[in-house]
């Protein structure tokens, strides 16, 4: 049997989020690298369009996951959640949220594309104009540094290229100047595009 026609006989050839019945096709929720059923559902061109462009979502339209939360396929599940918590704003969606249980490693699919994820603003690396910082980016230096046990001084201007944030101090950042690797402090630093 083809995995299209499996997954349109295991959904009764609706949405598995809102049920409609025109438009439809495959979606293969990411993280994913298995094309199989498991992998996909059956979704319409109105939830598949929400879902892509979060600045177009209907909060209304997805009312429907009072349902579709409480499927038995995980990956409908993972999508409801997902969704869900793109809308905590929402009195009804936090409720919800409140009342779904996932299994372990179905939360963790869930989770896995950061959606829904409680982002503590301390703990970002951000440059001294307050541009969060990502690994690899590149930064410019904004004043002269001496580099202690290193013998020279990292020149302002000096663009420092795939920088790395050190883990467990959002103040520092680890970047080579002069062919050595040596921690910055963010505040020194300016991301360029």
């Amino acid at each position: 049997m083809s995995l299209e026609k499996e997954i349109r006989e295991r959904s009764g050839n609706k949405c598995e989020l809102c049920t409609a019945t025109e438009n439809l096709g495959i979606y293969l929720v990411p993280p994913s690298f298995n094309k199989t059923s498991y992998d996909c559902i059956l979704i319409c061109s109105t939830c598949l369009d929400q879902l892509n462009n979060p600045e177009k979502v209907n909060p209304n339209h997805w009312r429907c996951l009072n349902d579709s939360m409480w499927s038995e396929v995980d990956a409908v599940k993972v999508v409801s959640w997902r969704m869900l918590s793109r809308l905590k704003s929402e009195g009804w969606s936090q409720d919800l949220l409140d009342m779904m249980y996932l299994e372990d490693d179905v939360k963790k699919w869930a989770e896995a594309t950061g959606e829904g994820i409680e982002i503590d603003e301390s703990q970002l690396h951000k440059d001294s104009n307050g541009v969060e910082l990502k690994s690899g980016d590149t930064v410019v230096l904004i004043k002269d540094l001496n580099v202690k046990g290193a013998g020279f001084t990292a020149k302002r201007g000096t663009a420092v290229r795939g920088i790395v944030l050190v883990p467990d101090n959002p103040a520092h950042i680890e970047g080579k100047v002069e062919g050595q690797l040596i921690v910055i402090l963010t505040e020194f630093v300016r991301k360029i595009n």
